[in-house]
């Protein structure tokens, strides 16, 4: 019998190749798997692990080995990017994930635009970088998934966010400047991660919503952005999943549009039918992370079987975890899809 490692297994989905299973993942940045139980029970503690490589990719293990997700996500914040682009960061504690404490600009006409290359040595890319460098090199049959935050969060978080979501409307020549310079980082954070051995590129963009922006200016802005950093990213061969917070409901005809691999959804979206409607779609999700939270871990096990019989084709929570989420909440979630085989090519 043919034993398929985790990293195989993913890519082949990602790829539309025939698998044996779904995999199971968390893919760090916003939906990163870090809690309280995981730290505490393995001695690696937040927020050190945050700014020091040797620390991350341990952190990382950890939540592998006590988890049972099937890769490694890195990192555990959505605040690398904002950082190195000037923004103030909080980074938390080991029950508070990190914050942005001060955006850099008011406006999208005040943004300096700063050197790419200088910022990419810069802040943490280069702890995350090494981190993901230790650990594809130590586990070469589980992959590191590089998780980015998307171009519409980032640039909503360099410039205050109330004021960008007008500057879209009012200031639209600036928005997009502000858009092209934040995309550049991100094209070149994620060819770092690409060097530094991650197998797979996840995109969290929570501020995208269609709740948020509206048909028209997600079509304007997220699609756009996140392909121009998708086709980046796809030049060098390696898989993206986007994620799309909310009610898709407003933009779901525009969702077949993002050209990344895979599409992951908040629990409010019924991935069943959204499969349905677009079948072209590779879906991931989207376990309720307020049932994983709060729930039990019978509940759990129900909802990853539906969503297993629906054909999800990579089961996942459904947005960021709350730290303080039981971890035998997550391994009800994991121990289940492992439990379950699929049809070759399901």
């Amino acid at each position: 019998m043919t034993v398929v490692t985790e990293k195989a297994r993913l890519l082949a989905v990602l790829n539309k190749q025939p698998h044996d299973r779904p995999p199971v993942i968390c893919p760090g940045g916003m939906m990163n798997a870090a809690i309280v139980d995981v730290t505490t029970s393995s001695g690696q503690f937040l927020p050190a692990a945050h700014a020091d490589a040797a620390l991350m990719a341990k952190l990382a293990a950890a939540v592998h080995h006590h988890t049972g997700f099937e890769n490694f996500g890195l990192p555990f914040c959505m605040t690398v990017e904002a950082e190195v682009l000037g923004s103030e960061i909080d980074l938390g504690t080991r029950e508070c994930e990190p914050k942005i404490s001060r955006e850099a600009y008011a406006s999208a006409a005040q943004v300096e635009f700063k050197d790419i290359r200088a910022m990419l040595t810069s802040g943490r890319i280069p702890v995350v970088c090494e981190a993901t460098s230790i650990l594809s090199a130590q586990y070469p049959d589980i992959p590191v998934v590089g998780s980015l935050t998307g171009p519409v969060s980032t640039a909503a978080s360099i410039v205050d966010p109330v004021r960008f979501l007008k500057d879209l409307y009012r200031d639209a020549a600036n928005a997009h400047h502000v858009f092209d310079y934040v995309t550049e980082l991100l094209s070149g954070f994620a060819y770092k991660l690409i060097d530094h051995g991650a197998a797979a590129i996840a995109i969290a963009d929570p501020t995208a919503t269609g709740e948020i922006l509206g048909p028209k200016m997600f079509a304007n802005y997220a699609v756009t952005y996140i392909n121009k950093l998708v086709t980046a990213i796809h030049q060098r061969g390696v898989p993206v999943i986007i994620h799309i917070c909310g009610n898709v409901n407003s933009v779901k005809s525009l969702l077949p549009k993002l050209k990344a691999d895979a599409v992951s959804t908040d629990a409010i979206v019924n991935l069943k039918l959204l499969k349905d409607e677009f079948p072209e779609l590779t879906t991931m999700g989207n376990v309720s992370t307020y049932l994983l939270e709060l729930g039990s871990a019978e509940k759990v096990t129900i909802q990853t079987k539906n969503l297993l019989e629906q054909g999800i084709n990579i089961i996942a929570p459904a947005c960021g975890l709350s730290t303080s989420s039981p971890l035998i909440n997550i391994q009800s979630l994991t121990q289940t899809v492992k439990a379950i085989r699929t049809k070759e090519g399901g």
